[in-house]
């Protein structure tokens, strides 16, 4: 079988905004106020919650260590949690695309550096749960990406095979964990604009989910 798999955040949907309230739920609880932009950080919101808290502390111009991130992250993924479909929206064309590749006979995945209980609620929030065969994240195996076996462990639940699959992500992580799993990887460009995802390298970019299925064509995938 081909398989697709697909990172979420920033790949799938833009969860950026939610990401960004959680991180200032913490920095409120504080007393600090809110010290993450939901536009001008966007990029750090998709690196994940100990990279926001890690932003919002050095700009507090006080000592702090990674203890303080420590401290925060349960508060954060608690807040994250409380309201993780507030702002969060699919790409557009996320869902015909699925369906398209569906109906050509790939099986779909999503393997995720996001908690695996978290990306589950975000998906089934979103109606695209029903698309995937395969859901592996945070905590579904002992290793997160750019380890391959997170890739691996989600194709072979597909049943696919590493030589029939690609990776379909927004970060270098993506690109990395595609590289060491020989697999190749495509990267979505419509993520913030100061992330050069071209001098990453990719064997594909993709422009909008409406050329997805030409693409996996043209690369023989």
């Amino acid at each position: 079988m081909k398989t697709v798999i697909f990172d979420l955040d920033g790949t799938l949907a833009d969860t950026s905004g939610d990401l960004v309230a959680a991180a200032n739920a913490c920095f409120r609880g504080l007393g600090h106020g809110n010290l993450i932009d939901p536009v001008a950080d966007q990029e750090v919101a998709f690196n994940g919650g100990r990279a926001m808290l890690a932003l919002g502390f050095s700009r507090l111009g006080t000592a702090w260590s990674e203890a303080d991130i420590d401290a925060q992250i349960d508060n954060l993924l608690a807040a994250y949690e409380a309201n993780i479909d507030t702002h969060t929206v699919l790409y557009e064309g996320v869902v015909p695309a699925l369906e398209r590749l569906a109906a050509d006979g790939y099986g779909l995945g999503v393997c995720t550096n996001k908690p695996a209980y978290l990306a589950e609620i975000l998906l089934k929030r979103l109606n695209i749960r029903h698309h995937f065969g395969a859901m592996l994240g945070v905590g579904s195996l002992p290793v997160r990406k750019p380890d391959p076996e997170l890739l691996f462990a989600t194709i072979r639940e597909l049943g696919g095979a590493p030589e029939r699959s690609v990776l379909i992500g927004d970060t270098i992580t993506d690109r990395k964990t595609a590289e060491n799993a020989g697999v190749p990887s495509i990267l979505v460009t419509f993520g913030p604009k100061s992330r050069d995802v071209v001098a990453m390298k990719p064997d594909g970019l993709l422009d909008h989910y409406d050329d997805l299925f030409g693409l996996l064509k043209t690369m023989q995938i």
